[in-house]
């Protein structure tokens, strides 16, 4: 369907929204309602007033009978006195109109029906005819502009689409998504908690959580150790210093966690790990015959995100990033990049992921948002654009401003199993921060030569990723990355002594396994397996243990009975050993 139909078409059922919001409650106050990705929203303020979900269903019972006599939008252009007059109640209205006026953009009221909203446009011809396929979907809260020094408002998230069919395939990946959260496995299979005095946003992780990680970081470790990068260990805060001629401090400063010392010093906690990565390089003068180098660092950092932003692993106030910066001259660009592109091609193929491409670049009509001259911006961009020619890919996105404030970017776009698109791997194109902080190789000749910045994360943030893995594979995930391989279920106390020796052997293989060795029925043990989304279970009775076999249960229902422990050892290795997504 088209994007932009489909935009004004949600926002439009916003504007319904309201309107059946205002009949039902007279008082409450209407904000802002925009389309956003998969639907729209509607802030209301409610004073006193608290709704809730159970309202839901009566708010869309109203809008389908206000929209009924909706024919079209009517565009009406007014002055500010006006506005100032018909929304004398609606402080919200006022301040977006006044705001509007002094960038000179010209105030227009919308009525459809009865309904007036304050609105710069984008509607669709005919309400009536066109807006009959949408759901009312949850309540939130939302801070006045996005400022949680402004009022609390409520928020009324929806979605629209123009047939019944694609409506309800959406609400069926709704439920589906519902009970793939990675908020709610992720507690299940013990992989992370949050702690209300540890603060949200700053999720724990436990030693199944933990494993996980580790597993997925030495994996891109192993991948960028075949092209040359190097470890590099950096402290997690900054002199303010660092950061004003890194242009974060300008940029990013409503983001960073910022300390004052005892002896009045300002720090910063660190947001990213680029501008300590530059002083690594610079320690020392680098030949050209140096060149590239590659630094590789995991290692946390924090924004300070709002609370109503807060979601999981997915937005959080401290992540870890697998980041990596490559110092080389321009020659070098292209092969950097191209052998980036191949570490992130293996990496998110072991998942099974396809990954599409997203050129991001800056916008110049927004130059006050990014670093450097433009002529500079030109080049890197079309320095991307050369790699993409080399890789021969012709489909594929270019987003202007989506740019890091610093430089354009590859983004790796991933559909997950429920095909919703991703941001996943970046790879970042610096001419700005070298120039910053005066990076530069002697050459051929004795001189000078300016350098190029290439930052590179596979995952971007772990926990990001992690929780994206989680969904993707609704918990049961491949026996490579799976923090539990293998269950041993004894039948009964008499084959104890049996699975342990089994223990032993699978733990010497490296395969990691446990023994459920708890006086509980073999169908209990099965069941608490299953729900721990364990790929095997290895059962062992009176049976197994004579003939020194064992019977093999996987996740999928798949039986294997009385085979020998080194075939089934064999075989475990041999997927773990490919990283399979198979059983």
């Amino acid at each position: 369907m088209d994007k932009e139909y489909l935009d004004k078409l949600r926002h439009s059922t916003a504007h319904l929204l309201a309107a059946a919001v205002i009949k039902l409650w007279p008082k409450a106050k209407p904000t802002i309602g925009p389309a956003i990705e998969n639907g729209f929203y509607y802030d209301f303020d409610f004073g006193d007033i608290k709704i809730s979900e159970g309202d839901l269903p009566k708010i869309e019972e109203k809008m389908h009978e206000l929209v009924k006599n909706w024919k079209n939008f009517n565009r009406i252009d007014v002055s500010i006195h006006q506005i100032k007059k018909e929304f004398k109640n609606n402080k919200y209205k006022i301040e977006l109109a006044e705001d509007f006026a002094s960038k000179g953009e010209k105030l227009t009221i919308f009525q459809s029906g009865e309904f007036r909203d304050l609105c710069r446009g984008g509607h669709i011809k005919n309400p009536s005819e066109e807006i009959k396929y949408f759901k009312l979907l949850n309540i939130a809260g939302a801070y006045w502009r996005g400022d949680e020094k402004n009022t609390m408002l409520t928020r009324i998230y929806g979605t629209a689409f123009s047939t019944k069919k694609e409506l309800n395939s959406y609400l069926k990946m709704l439920k589906e998504a519902k009970e793939r959260d990675h908020k709610k496995l992720g507690v299940e299979l013990d992989l992370f908690t949050f702690s209300d005095l540890v603060g949200g946003g700053l999720p724990l992780w436990t030693p199944k959580g933990t494993l996980m990680r580790n597993i997925l970081d030495e994996f891109v470790w192993e991948l960028r150790k075949k092209y040359g990068y190097e470890k590099v260990e950096i402290p997690h805060i900054t002199k303010k210093d660092l950061y004003v001629i890194s242009g974060h401090w300008e940029k990013f400063k409503n983001e960073l966690f910022k300390i004052k010392t005892r002896e009045k010093h300002f720090f910063a906690v660190k947001p990213m790990n680029c501008p300590h990565h530059t002083q690594i390089y610079s320690r020392k003068i680098n030949s050209y015959k140096d060149l590239p180098v590659r630094y590789a660092n995991t290692t946390m950092v924090y924004r300070d995100e709002q609370s109503g932003e807060l979601s999981g692993l997915s937005r959080t106030r401290s992540f870890t990033q697998d980041d990596a910066h490559v110092f080389c001259r321009k020659s070098q660009i292209t092969d950097e990049i191209d052998n980036i592109w191949n570490i992130v091609g293996e990496f998110y193929g072991a998942c099974g992921f396809d990954l599409k491409l997203r050129l991001s670049l800056s916008d110049p009509k927004t130059p006050k948002k990014y670093l450097g001259k433009r002529a500079v911006w030109e080049e890197s961009e079309n320095s991307l654009r050369k790699v993409i020619s080399k890789r021969g890919i012709n489909n594929f996105l270019e987003a202007t401003g989506e740019a890091a404030f610093y430089g354009p970017k590859l983004d790796f776009m991933a559909k997950d199993s429920l095909g919703r698109e991703w941001q996943v791997a970046t790879i970042q194109l610096d001419f700005n921060m070298p120039e910053n902080f005066d990076l530069y190789c002697i050459d051929e000749n004795g001189k000078k030569e300016r350098i190029v910045m290439i930052h590179a994360a596979i995952m971007g943030s772990i926990e990001r990723y992690m929780s994206i893995l989680i969904e993707h594979f609704a918990g049961k995930f491949p026996v490579w990355l799976s923090p539990v391989q293998v269950k041993i279920l004894p039948i009964t106390e008499k084959n104890i002594s049996y699975t342990e020796k089994i223990y032993n052997v699978l733990t010497e293989k490296s395969i990691r396994v446990e023994l459920d060795n708890k006086s509980e029925t073999l169908q209990a043990k099965i069941r608490a397996a299953q729900l721990e989304k364990i790929p095997y279970m290895i059962i062992v009775g009176n049976k197994e243990q004579e003939t020194q076999t064992i019977s093999i249960r996987s996740r999928d229902g798949k039986n294997q009975q009385n085979i020998g422990p080194d075939k089934f050892i064999n075989n475990i290795k041999n997927l773990i050993d490919r990283k399979s997504l198979d059983l």
